[in-house]
């Protein structure tokens, strides 16, 4: 049976998922798209596919059995309600929404509804070197992990379209999300410090070094540099009680010449995580099949939101401030223990 998809933003992302919907991955056809910019959608558009002038009018079409939403994140809270109340499974982009009480409503709407339809674009839990590292945490040969390092580097950013702010509630969602399904745990508190403003960022303050308190007692310092210049740059090491474990360079050919022994550096977050992404959508194909999901759930969207506030806050407070996370659903007990 193959699963029809509706696509819902037609930008950079939302190109690159319908060539790996059509293309790279079998069970799947796109056969609607919707883009607030029309003749952006129609230009998307598989062979075949419809182009609908809204994203409800997609999201209720027979045409249709499950969404994927790539569109602005303040756009995300009314898309994955619609969602819900059609019952139809839903990959959405991070951010999931982008305040506390969009995502409570998100959350509320699912819980209601009875089974998990949404999954977040937490692609990193899909990476093979993530999962690898995961395994070695899981497996206690290492002891208990005390600390993670976690870097994300971006060679640059677009000028003007890419705020202040963006690190913070854009970017940093990745390295909470990821530091809490390898590290198994809830992150507690953030602090934030800004060191000397790099001279390539124009008005955007950049870099960040970001410190996760985590629940369990365990420390994640993140720094986030989105103007690096010489490449896209994604490191994680773990200290355990009786070692460490790191995430290999990407790609991992050494060359050695007359020039010197070196290493490539990928250009973006589609050259490094393309297989990342490639899995993440076989298995959430898997799961919309059966009417479902199983991946990175509305509450790991929720408490990366949190962070976010909470970083945001400390930039202003220059101190440590607490995240208060509301109990958690049964329905998402079991997501932290699960392998994606």
């Amino acid at each position: 049976m193959t699963l029809k998809v509706g696509v819902i933003g037609t930008g950079m992302i939302g190109q690159d998922h319908i060539r790996r919907l059509t293309t790279v991955l079998s069970g799947v056809a796109v056969t609607a798209v919707s883009d607030i910019d029309a003749d952006r959608a129609r230009a998307a558009a598989p062979e075949g596919a419809e182009v609908f002038g809204t994203p409800q009018a997609l999201i209720r079409s027979d045409a249709v059995d499950a969404v994927v939403i790539c569109s602005w994140g303040p756009a995300h809270e009314e898309q994955l309600i619609d969602c819900i109340a059609a019952g139809k499974p839903v990959f959405c982009e991070k951010p999931l929404v982008t305040s506390e009480k969009a995502a409570l409503n998100v959350m509320e709407a699912e819980v209601a509804f009875g089974r998990r339809l949404v999954q977040v674009g937490f692609m990193r839990r899909f990476d093979a070197d993530y999962r690898r590292l995961k395994a070695v945490i899981d497996s206690g040969t290492l002891g208990a992990p005390l600390m993670y390092h976690s870097v994300h580097r971006n060679a640059s950013v677009p000028e003007g379209l890419y705020t202040s702010e963006m690190p913070l509630n854009d970017t940093l969602v990745h390295d909470a999300d990821i530091s809490r399904w390898l590290l198994s745990d809830e992150i507690a508190a953030v602090e934030v410090r800004l060191p000397r403003r790099s001279t390539r960022g124009g008005e955007l303050r950049d870099p960040h070094f970001v410190l996760l308190h985590m629940a369990g007692g365990a420390l994640v310092d993140v720094e986030i540099s989105v103007n690096i210049a010489y490449g896209y740059d994604i490191r994680g090491e773990v200290s355990c009680e009786q070692g460490i474990a790191a995430l290999p360079n990407r790609p991992a050919t050494v060359v050695s010449d007359r020039h010197g022994i070196r290493q490539a550096i990928p250009e973006d977050w589609r050259e490094r995580f393309i297989e990342a992404y490639d899995q993440e959508f076989r298995e959430w194909i898997l799961a919309a099949g059966q009417g479902t999901a199983t991946g990175p759930s509305t509450w790991d969207g929720y408490a990366a939101t949190l962070v976010a506030d909470a970083a945001l806050r400390a930039v202003a407070s220059g101190g440590r401030e607490v995240i208060a996370m509301r109990d958690k659903p049964a329905l998402y007990e079991t997501a932290m223990s699960k392998a994606a």
